[in-house]
């Protein structure tokens, strides 16, 4: 059984902040729900008048964004400046996976339906209040979760969780990015037939196996709190929470979708949550499964292997309390 220790220590990056760091700004003109156009604007606005210097990095798909951010924290490195990421989940995943163990500062202008994380840390949605208290920020060091080595910010998921996740996209691109078009998106989604996943599970307080249709591993208290997940300890703890259920047929799974919308899914009987620090996931002899990570789609060879990042995320939040966002 994994015995990764609960307790074990993370490195909690030492930086200090003059002010005046140049930063380099990763912005993903393909996502979000702004217009690139507006919010490369404001970016220019409010850094112009504050005088601060900058590098806009444009990329117009999330192909690009490796690349990219591993060239804005090469520039931000040898510049001694920040690495910013500009545009929705998936672009702040894939900038925060080049910052991680970096040694860099990491600043995000959240552009995303739900804006779990950057609602977490008080960031606003709003372009030209995030830039204000970019400009004005202290590093908190934040906890992430590994998936196989990749990062994920708010959460991973395997099964029915990655199909929503698909579905939901093709019902923005017809009907554009809101909540109700995703909840309408999942409705539609849970009405077909769904393959259950025989899964083998190796983790830090223990070992079980069963029959599920999904499993979605979380890092941030607010989603927890808004589906009624109560691991809020977990969290805060620096530790992930796992939740899946048992083999479920759709009348579950819509009573499921309701608890969710109510924040009650905790109190479902079918609900299986835990927490851990690490956590292998086994599936018999598949070799590999597609699985998401904060709302982007991926293939991952098995087993997979869920813990928590020995590094933490540097990420600038606003300096002054009453500045900062209520979740």
């Amino acid at each position: 059984m994994t015995t990764t220790s609960r307790t074990a220590e993370h490195h909690l990056p030492q930086i200090s902040l003059t002010g005046d760091e140049p930063l380099f700004i990763v912005l993903n003109t393909g996502s979000g729900r702004h217009a690139a156009g507006e919010v490369e604007q404001a970016i220019r606005d409010v850094l112009g008048s504050a005088g601060r210097q900058f590098e806009l990095m444009q990329v117009s798909s999330g192909r690009q964004l490796p690349s990219t951010a591993q060239r804005a924290v090469a520039r931000a490195r040898a510049a001694q400046g920040v690495v910013v990421a500009a545009g929705g989940d998936g672009t702040l995943n894939a900038v925060s996976q080049a910052v991680l163990g970096s040694g860099l500062p990491f600043g995000i202008l959240p552009q995303g339906t739900f804006n779990y994380f950057g609602r977490t840390y008080g960031i606003s949605q709003d372009t030209e209040t995030a830039l204000a208290c970019l400009l004005d920020a202290v590093v908190q060091p934040v906890p992430v979760g590994l998936l196989n080595e990749h990062v994920f910010l708010v959460n991973a998921s395997l099964g029915l969780y990655p199909t929503l996740l698909e579905d939901r996209e093709a019902w923005k691109q017809h009907f554009g990015r809101s909540r109700l078009v995703a909840l309408w998106a999942a409705l539609a989604t849970l009405m077909r037939a769904h393959r259950q996943l025989d899964l083998a599970l190796d983790y830090t307080d223990g070992q079980q196996r069963l029959r599920t249709p999904t499993l979605v591993v979380g890092n941030n208290a607010l989603q927890l709190e808004h589906i009624g997940i109560d691991h809020l300890d977990d969290i805060a703890q620096g530790r992930l929470v796992a939740m899946t259920a048992r083999e479920l047929g759709t009348l579950d799974l819509y009573g499921l979708l309701l608890r969710g919308l109510l924040s009650s899914m905790g109190e479902a009987e079918n609900v299986i949550t835990f927490g851990f620090d690490s956590m292998t996931v086994r599936f018999g002899r598949r070799r590999r499964i597609k699985v998401a990570m904060d709302g982007e789609i991926i293939w991952l060879r098995t087993p997979l292997v869920f813990r928590v990042a020995p590094d933490r995320l540097p990420l600038l939040v606003p300096r002054d309390p009453a500045l900062r966002e209520r979740a």
